[in-house]
């Protein structure tokens, strides 16, 4: 990790940090999940790095990226879009967890051939919510980032730890640092439906997702409810795993996307 690049990249109303692996593989872009940042990325990027060029953002409102102005929730996918830009990459791999899956789904779907394959660990596809429930959503980040702020790095490491006793060593340092970093604004609003959002991507997509009784967002039918919308959409089910798969059951995760990258 100490070879890594790290840099900040001057975006639309702000700027956006990330970390890089460098190498001459393909370039893959990685988003992470709300109230995480770039570097909780770390496990995976470095098992990918001896055959891929890994970027690991710090999203708008997490990291070392700029904050969120009340109010303001921003367009992820066009950030993601900028940096792509700014950092040079031709037809990139784009990856994401959760909210940051959804950021790519965002961006594969507004520019169509500028990724090379897309990758979604379990997204968030709910319906839209009406602006008092979204409101609400809002308020209670807001109080969620407020704990961790009373919180120091060992107490919120404990708490991960008893929360998720199942998670390698190697997942808690970012993901520590990532809770005293997050901005109260950074809960996304969402304004277009899912679906429509899944209809408009192009290129070959994996939908990673995992046990619903474990935690995981994505149910077999909105699986297949992505796969009728998008013939290009495939899926596959995880197991022994919940919403972070990745930190769950990481070997067979691992595998998956191996398998989905390999037909590059």
């Amino acid at each position: 990790m100490t070879a890594w690049a790290s840099g900040n990249l001057s975006i639309t109303g702000g700027h956006l940090t990330y970390h890089r692996t460098g190498g001459g593989g393909p370039a893959l872009v990685l988003s992470h999940g709300l109230t995480d940042n770039g570097l909780c990325w770390t496990r995976l990027a470095r098992a990918l790095a001896p055959d891929f060029d890994v970027i690991m953002l710090d999203a708008r409102g997490h990291g070392q990226s700029s904050r969120i102005p009340p109010g303001d929730p921003g367009e992820p996918g066009e950030d993601i879009a900028e940096a792509i830009d700014l950092l040079g990459l031709r037809s990139p791999i784009v990856m994401g967890h959760s909210v940051g899956a959804r950021a790519t789904a965002m961006f594969a779907a507004a520019h169509p051939g500028r990724a090379a394959r897309v990758l979604l660990e379990d997204p968030p596809l709910a319906p839209l919510a009406d602006p008092a429930a979204a409101e609400r959503r809002r308020t209670r980040f807001r109080e969620h980032v407020g704990k961790f702020r009373t919180m120091s790095p060992d107490e919120i490491t404990a708490m991960g730890k008893a929360q998720s006793p199942g998670w390698h060593a190697d997942d808690f340092p970012a993901w520590t640092l990532s809770k005293q970093q997050v901005d109260p604004e950074a809960m996304p609003d969402y304004r277009t439906p899912w679906q429509e959002t899944f209809a408009a991507i192009t290129a070959p997509t994996l939908l990673i997702h995992a046990d619903p009784a474990l935690g995981g967002l994505i149910t077999p039918e909105l699986a297949a409810e992505a796969m009728r919308i998008n013939p290009g959409i495939r899926a596959v089910q995880i197991p022994n795993a919940g919403h972070n798969t990745r930190r769950e059951n990481f070997t067979g995760y691992l595998a998956a996307v191996r398998g989905f990258l390999v037909e590059i």
